[in-house]
């Protein structure tokens, strides 16, 4: 680290944080969140077709004809159809405006099941997309992620989904917005047409009709025409008359977009789209442009924010194995909060003191992988061979700094894992560890059950099924699971554990960050022995949800 220019911090490659601050300002780091089958992963892809990354949406295979995303890339995730790890995509775009921004979207599980890499990704983005289905309004899991991104002072741009099909009315659920989460909705666009016959969209900002024309299966971007509202009465006529007026409504009950407001949590611009169709797809783009913000610098440990011009850091929200079978390597992915990156690097590992050479280092598209050779704040790089690197790990350069854990959520599913193979025991034990390494279940040991029986704790039932098909594809290591009595966990300290684990209906295991866990049949049973035993410290854990 050097001074050149006096109060001018200066990398040792002679990048000054006026240029840091530049690159920062083009940056929209940001989450795509939505119930399950609202159309997130569709929506992804959208946006990158509509970037002009890829030139056609995904390719025809899977259960019935559905397409595959470029974001969804497991082989379960192309079977079911759904998302069930999150997945970091970075490309250019260029508004109608003349603005140019690097996009960092990070595309999450919609399934609750996994709300644990969904809370993991809204640590590592500045502003999220939480997407509505027409039909169905806001659904629980949707809450859920609402509340997380509240409690992390995330603004949140709403997308009403799938307009092209029949649904509730556009008012309806503006109002269920502002009714059960508290938002509120300030539409940038107003649909034209009813659900199930959408035409296009008011612009509330220009007055301007934008009609959109479909395309063959929806999976090259559709075409859009800017019509003036005189020529948009011609060409949608009642349908163009009725948005009007209640555009209008929405206008005399002071709906209108408001910046602090957006930013400061307390309302969320709202935009209609059909992502299958790629309608209004073009709109988000420009918004999360125009208005989404840029990265303003990460809050450390003690609760003091490190600027964007700061020297190098970032911290690790996920890290994946699987992606190439070709490659045995894991791929930690990092959010880039202050200074620059340039490959080759060498950092230090906050928790150990180490020091991590970056020689590896990738940008990450999907399951796609190319050399990264510099990164600048709200980028996410990926970086290869990083097996001593967990989810919530720091990495720095020069000036030291340590950024907040991520808590494990509180599991509620418990199974005894056993290799169906026993001359595969190094293989299971490996993969084990990885598992939980990853972040993909929460690993239980204990010495009753040794380490050729441990305990896999988990949010949601599908995390076990992730863990068998990826111990068994590619770990080359099946394993049978037994499930167990439990339902409950709570943190116990040491000193209490042999007691705890003597009651009935309760067992004690250790988890592999340390933490003794105090397992119990049924939240019954744990209340009834709290209540008998008051001077015994059980302490809860984060749950899935939890604000």
């Amino acid at each position: 680290m050097s001074n050149s220019v006096p109060g001018v911090w200066t990398a040792p490659d002679g990048t000054t944080a006026d240029r840091i601050s530049a690159q920062a300002r083009r940056r929209r780091t940001f989450a795509v969140i939505s119930h399950p089958d609202a159309g997130k992963s569709t929506l992804t892809e959208a946006l990158v077709l509509h970037a002009r990354v890829i030139t056609e949406a995904g390719a025809i295979h899977g259960k019935a004809g559905r397409r595959s995303t470029v974001s969804d890339w497991m082989e379960m995730e192309k079977a079911r159809g759904i998302s069930i790890t999150s997945t970091a995509l970075q490309f250019p775009y260029r508004a109608p405006d003349g603005s140019e921004c690097v996009i960092n979207l990070l595309d999450t599980p919609g399934h609750a099941d996994f709300s644990e890499d969904t809370y993991r990704v809204l640590t590592a983005v500045d502003c999220a997309v939480m997407l509505i289905d027409a039909a169905k309004g806001l659904e629980p899991q949707t809450l859920k992620l609402f509340q997380v991104c509240k409690h992390r002072g995330i603004p949140i741009i709403t997308v009403v989904n799938k307009w092209d099909r029949p649904g509730r009315h556009a008012l309806e659920l503006m109002d269920e917005i502002q009714a059960r989460i508290g938002l509120r909705p300030t539409p940038l666009t107003w649909p034209v047409g009813i659900a199930g016959d959408f035409k296009g969209v008011l612009d509330r900002r220009t007055g301007m009709f934008i009609r959109f024309t479909r395309t063959a299966g929806g999976a090259t971007a559709a075409p859009e025409e800017h019509l003036t509202p005189e020529r948009a009465h011609e060409a949608a006529g009642i349908d163009w008359d009725t948005a009007v007026e209640e555009s209008e409504l929405l206008e005399a009950d002071g709906a209108d977009y408001d910046p602090e407001t957006f930013l400061g949590g307390t309302a969320t611009p709202v935009l209609f789209t059909s992502a299958a169709l790629n309608f209004g797809v073009n709109q988000l783009l420009d918004v999360l442009v125009q208005l989404a913000p840029p990265p303003s610098g990460q809050v450390d440990i003690d609760g003091n924010r490190r600027s964007p011009e700061a020297p190098f850091s970032a911290f690790v929200f996920k890290v994946q194995a699987g992606m190439d079978s070709a490659h045995r390597d894991r791929i930690a992915y990092a959010r880039v909060c202050s200074g620059t990156f340039q490959r080759g690097d060498v950092l230090t590992h906050a928790a150990t003191g180490k020091p991590f050479v970056t020689k590896y280092a990738q940008s990450v598209f999907g399951q796609q992988r190319t050399t990264l050779d510099s990164a600048w704040p709200g980028d996410v790089i990926g970086l290869a061979n990083a097996a001593a690197l967990r989810p919530g790990d720091t990495l720095f350069r020069d000036v030291p700094v340590h950024y907040p854990p991520i808590p494990s959520f509180s599991p509620e599913h418990f199974a005894v894992a056993r290799g169906k193979d026993p001359s595969k025991h190094k293989q299971f034990r490996r993969g084990i560890e990885q598992l939980s390494q990853e972040g993909v279940v929460q690993v239980l040991r204990s010495d009753r059950r040794g380490d050729q029986s441990p305990v896999l704790a988990a949010v949601g039932p599908m995390q076990f099924e992730v863990a068998s098909h990826r111990m068994a594809a590619e770990l080359s290591a099946p394993i049978q699971l037994e499930p167990l009595p439990y339902q409950v966990a709570r943190a116990v300290d040491p000193e209490d554990a042999d007691f705890v684990g003597r009651q009935p209906s309760a067992e004690v295991l250790t988890r592999s960050d340390g933490v003794m866990l105090a397992l119990f049949s049924t939240k019954w049973r744990l209340e009834g022995f709290q209540r008998d035993h008051p001077k015994v410290v059980l302490r809860s854990l984060v749950a899935a949800g939890d604000d």
